[in-house]
């Protein structure tokens, strides 16, 4: 059944696929097993990264990016496209994201979305506020505050965001702290005026991971434990690392400031045991996945199918797009 055929999508649209959730949530997984059975009805289907960690040529190992053989042939887009040195906002992200689904529908073909990322999906989907270029002298105030005084003046300044966002968000604090300070005007405000957003745009397929928390967190554990074994690939966690710190970036880079990055340069400082570090690293994973657990469950709209159980069932969970 074509596109244009299909009941489910009179207008025409093409289909986009969206499997999202926490990290270490089964996501990758799935969305390759999606890609096989699309190729099995001949149909072409490319996988496009949406998680940013893994879109850092940098982080093979800690961001747990697909091995070349683990990609099983499929087409995947956007794993290690940055260098570690050029920070991928969300807009760079949903602009080379654009063209890539852009391009594969132009060849007839499924592009399967696949992360954790929820800016990333949500700038791509909804578009991007209009904020303009902060004052460099405001960024860099604000940027100097410790977290506790600027989570303190955005209480006073935009206090609904405030208190939306956790105390210890350094960043989220310093974006909307700054934001208001640059220009006047809260980030919601610029918020409500988005555009760009494809979601009118497609027929979108979503689907969101949301497993057992204890076994989440359990796999969290396992799969940090397993990134520092030197055989996990180009000498594990601990030689990606070293490689990065000799690159001597800029520590406020994303790149720099990836779960796992920090505790592996404590241990190679000798800040720290293995053991520790492991322990350090595990933590700030399952911290993630919580919080991106609950994101997931509560942002996306009510028409993204929430999937708990751990033995999903392609065909009926995207059902439609398997006939079409």
């Amino acid at each position: 059944m074509s596109t244009e055929d299909s009941p489910d999508d009179p207008a025409g649209l093409p289909p986009l696929a969206l499997i999202a959730g926490p990290t270490a949530s089964g996501k990758s997984d799935l969305a390759l097993r999606l890609a096989l059975a699309l190729r099995e009805r001949g149909r072409t289907a490319v996988i496009i990264n949406a998680d940013s960690a893994q879109v850092y040529a940098d982080l093979t190992v800690l961001s747990a990016r697909p091995t070349r053989h683990q990609m099983a042939g499929i087409d995947h887009q956007l794993f290690g496209t940055w260098d570690g040195a050029a920070a991928c906002s969300a807009a760079d992200w949903a602009a080379a994201a654009k063209a890539v689904i852009a391009e594969v529908h132009g060849a007839g073909g499924v592009p399967i979305l696949v992360g954790g990322t929820g800016l990333y999906l949500r700038t791509l989907l909804d578009g991007i506020a209009p904020v303009p270029e902060i004052d460099p002298e405001v960024r860099a105030a604000v940027r100097a505050l410790p977290v506790a005084q600027a989570h303190a003046a955005l209480a006073r300044e935009d206090p609904a965001r405030a208190t939306a966002l956790a105390p210890a968000d350094t960043a989220r604090i310093s974006r909307a702290l700054e934001v208001a300070r640059s220009t006047g005007r809260t980030l919601a405000d610029w918020q409500q005026q988005r555009s760009g957003g494809i979601r009118e745009c497609v027929v979108l397929h979503a689907a969101i991971l949301l497993p057992e928390r204890a076994w989440l967190y359990q796999r969290c554990d396992q799969r940090f434990a397993a990134m520092l074994d030197p055989s996990s690939g180009s000498g594990g966690a601990i030689a990606e690392v070293e490689a990065l710190l000799a690159r001597r970036l800029d520590p406020a880079l994303p790149v720099m400031r990836a779960i796992g990055v920090g505790e592996v340069a404590s241990y190679l400082r000798g800040a720290c045991s293995l053991g520790e570090a492991r322990a350090l690293g595990a933590q700030s994973t399952r911290n993630y996945a919580k919080r991106q657990y609950t994101w997931f469950r509560r942002q996306p709209p009510p028409d993204w199918q929430r999937i708990e159980t751990l033995n999903v069932d392609i065909s009926a969970h995207f059902d439609i797009l398997l006939q079409q």
